[in-house]
């Protein structure tokens, strides 16, 4: 879980950051967060209970009273995996994140890091024919306007994963403060046990 929460989330700044669509960076990192996600999905079925879908089902309902009870100074539950505002984040976040990397595969055809390079690498030695496909105009014209559309959901999508992050960081770091314990310890450190071991070391 670890890996796939700090693994993703480094996938998403870095490729804020390295923001040249299509370079062999921007493609490499993203079939890198496809993996992680794949990952996570897997161990959403086959982990323990506390990482399983089942732990922490998406609950509209749950998940706003959850948040008034917070709005009043209510000290939360202390639940087993995600809280149910915590949930509803982290498929979202899954959502939006499955609209990012399906989009940036049309965008590039699918095209696997070590393609990515070849092709530059094509480009540079002049050698253009290689690049070159041979369609009908009609397809190409529904292609161009397909990947336009698959660009623009990839925009929105990918602004989106900046946007819920920071809800999920104010909402640790309130939900934090009205439990008073600390919740980033245990996804740096492992379980409680561990984590209160090591500060005492």
């Amino acid at each position: 879980m670890r890996l796939s929460h700090w693994g993703i989330a480094a996938a998403v700044v870095l490729n804020a950051l390295v923001n040249d669509g299509g370079s062999l960076a921007h493609v490499s990192i993203g079939w890198g967060a496809m993996a992680l996600l794949l990952m996570r999905l897997i161990w959403g079925v086959l982990g323990p209970a506390e990482a399983r879908f089942s732990a922490f089902p998406p609950n509209p309902l749950t998940a706003v009273a959850h948040l008034r009870g917070m709005a009043s100074g209510e000290r939360p539950r202390n639940y087993p995996s995600h809280n149910p505002a915590g949930a509803l984040m982290v498929y979202a976040f899954w959502v939006a994140l499955t609209v990012v990397i399906a989009t940036g595969l049309v965008m590039t055809g699918g095209a696997t890091p070590m393609q990515v390079a070849a092709d530059k690498a094509a480009v540079a030695s002049g050698d253009w024919e290689a690049l070159v496909k041979d369609d009908g105009d009609d397809d190409q014209g529904e292609d161009a306007a397909f990947k336009e559309g698959a660009e623009e959901m990839h925009d929105i999508a990918a602004n989106l994963l900046l946007i819920l992050p920071a809800l999920h960081i104010a909402g640790v770091f309130v939900e934090g403060r009205l439990m008073r314990r600390d919740l980033l310890a245990p996804m740096l450190l492992g379980s409680k046990t561990k984590a209160k071991a090591k500060r005492r070391q």
